[in-house]
C-alpha cells in the first residue's frame, strides 16, 4: 500500500525549501521503490528551486543519491529487493535509433516512473531529474536503479548519480583525456574537480586547474591538478598556453556554463584540440564566435550529456575502484547533514564553502 515518508519539496519559485510529508506509491509495472541512505547537495536542486529548470512546481529534491531497493514492480528483472544501487537520471529505453545503434549512453527516449509521488492533499509532485530524493523513499524506473558493491559508502557512491558522474565523465568519456595529455578544467567545483580527478586517472600529464577562487583551487591540486590559475588576476588563457609550451591544452573543460568562460576554453586549446562543456548554461545566454576561429582551429566542440555515462557500465567500474583506493570520492564529500538543514546547504553551496554537503538518512 501507499507509504508517507519525509521529504524536502520546494513550493514555489525561490521559496526555502521544506521538510513536509508526501505519498509514495506502490511500484507499477517497471518501477522500484527505493530506501534512500544518502543524497548530495547539487547545483541543479538550486535551479529547481530558483524556477531554472521549468515551472512545474512543487518539486521533489534531491537525485543524487545511493539507496536499498524495497520493492519492485511487474516485470522488473535487472535489480531486486535488497539491493544496494545508485540512482541515475538516464534509464535507458533499448529501443531508440542512439541504442540500436549501440550508443546507448546516448539515449533520446530515457525515461521515469510513470506513477506521480504526492503531496497528502493529492498535488502531484515533480521529481528533480526524475528522482526525488531527498526523501525517506522514493518512486524511480527500474532502470534509474544502478546495482554496485554494497562495501561502498553510500555518502560516497551516491555522488556518482550526478555531479561527480559528471566531470569525471566530461574528461573520461567526452574528452577522451588519454596518456600524457595536457588538459586545462575552467571552473573547479564538484564538476570540475571531478573532471580534474578523472584526467589524473586516465593518465593526463599536465593538469591545469582555473577558479577566481583560491579555496577551490587548493582542492584541486588535492584532487590531481598539477597547476593552477586564479583567472580573477590572471589571463587564464595565456597562462595555460604558457603552461603548455605556447601551445594551449589537448582538451579543455567547461565546467562552469557560461559564455565567456566557453570563449576562455575555445581559445586556451591547442589546435585541434578538444573543448567539452559541462557547465550547465542558462535559457537566455548566447554564444558569439568568429566563424573562421571555429574553422582555423580544426578539433572539437563538444557537449558533456552526464558525462557521457552508461550507468551499468561505469557506476560499478568507479566504485571498484573507489574501494581498491585508486579514486577518491571521499574527498568530495565535505559534509553530512540531516534532512532539515538542505536550505542552510544551499547557501553554503552558494558561497563556496563545500563540494557537496550530503543528506544522510
Amino acid at each position: 500500500m501507499p507509504q508517507q515518508v519525509k521529504a524536502v519539496i520546494a513550493r514555489a519559485k525561490g521559496a526555502p525549501v521544506e521538510v513536509t510529508t508526501i505519498v509514495v506509491p506502490d511500484p507499477g509495472p517497471g518501477e522500484a521503490v527505493v530506501r534512500i541512505q544518502a543524497c548530495g547537495v547539487c547545483h541543479t536542486d538550486l535551479h529547481y528551486r530558483e524556477g531554472g529548470i521549468n515551472d512545474e512546481f512543487p518539486f521533489l529534491l534531491g537525485h543524487e543519491a545511493a539507496g536499498i531497493v524495497e520493492s519492485v514492480g511487474e516485470g522488473v528483472t535487472e535489480v531486486e529487493p535488497g539491493d544496494f544501487v545508485v540512482l541515475n537520471w538516464r534509464a535507458v529505453c533499448g529501443q531508440c535509433r542512439a541504442c540500436k545503434r549501440g550508443r546507448p549512453q546516448y539515449c533520446f527516449n530515457t525515461h521515469n516512473a510513470k506513477q506521480k509521488m504526492t503531496l497528502l492533499d493529492g498535488t502531484e509532485l515533480s521529481p528533480a531529474l526524475g528522482i526525488g530524493a531527498f526523501a525517506e523513499k522514493t518512486l524511480v524506473a527500474a532502470g534509474q536503479c544502478t546495482k554496485v558493491d554494497p562495501a561502498a559508502e553510500p555518502a560516497v557512491a551516491g555522488l556518482l548519480g550526478c555531479g561527480v558522474m559528471a566531470g569525471l565523465g566530461a574528461a573520461i568519456n567526452t574528452g577522451n583525456v588519454g596518456r600524457g595529455d595536457s588538459v586545462a578544467v575552467i571552473g573547479c567545483g564538484g564538476v570540475g574537480g571531478a573532471a580534474v580527478m578523472g584526467s589524473r586517472l586516465a593518465g593526463a600529464a599536465k593538469i591545469i586547474a582555473v577558479d577566481i577562487d583560491d579555496r577551490k583551487l587548493e582542492t584541486a591540486r588535492g584532487l590531481g591538478a598539477t597547476h593552477t590559475v586564479n583567472s580573477r588576476t590572471t589571463d587564464p588563457v595565456e597562462a595555460i598556453r604558457e603552461l603548455t609550451g605556447g601551445n594551449g591544452a589537448d582538451v579543455v573543460v567547461e565546467a562552469v556554463g557560461r559564455p565567456e568562460t566557453y570563449k576562455q576554453a575555445f581559445y586556451a586549446r591547442d589546435l585541434a584540440g578538444t573543448v567539452v562543456l559541462v557547465g550547465v548554461p542558462t535559457p537566455e545566454m548566447t554564444l558569439e564566435l568568429p566563424l573562421l576561429d571555429v574553422f582555423g582551429r580544426g578539433g572539437a566542440l563538444k557537449s558533456s550529456w552526464y558525462g557521457d555515462c552508461l550507468p551499468s557500465r561505469d557506476f560499478p567500474m568507479l566504485i571498484d575502484l573507489y574501494l581498491q583506493g585508486r579514486l577518491d570520492l571521499g574527498a568530495f564529500v565535505t559534509e553530512t547533514i540531516e534532512l532539515d538543514a538542505v536550505e542552510q546547504a544551499f547557501e553554503r553551496m552558494h558561497q563556496g564553502d563545500v563540494l557537496r554537503s550530503v543528506v544522510v538518512l
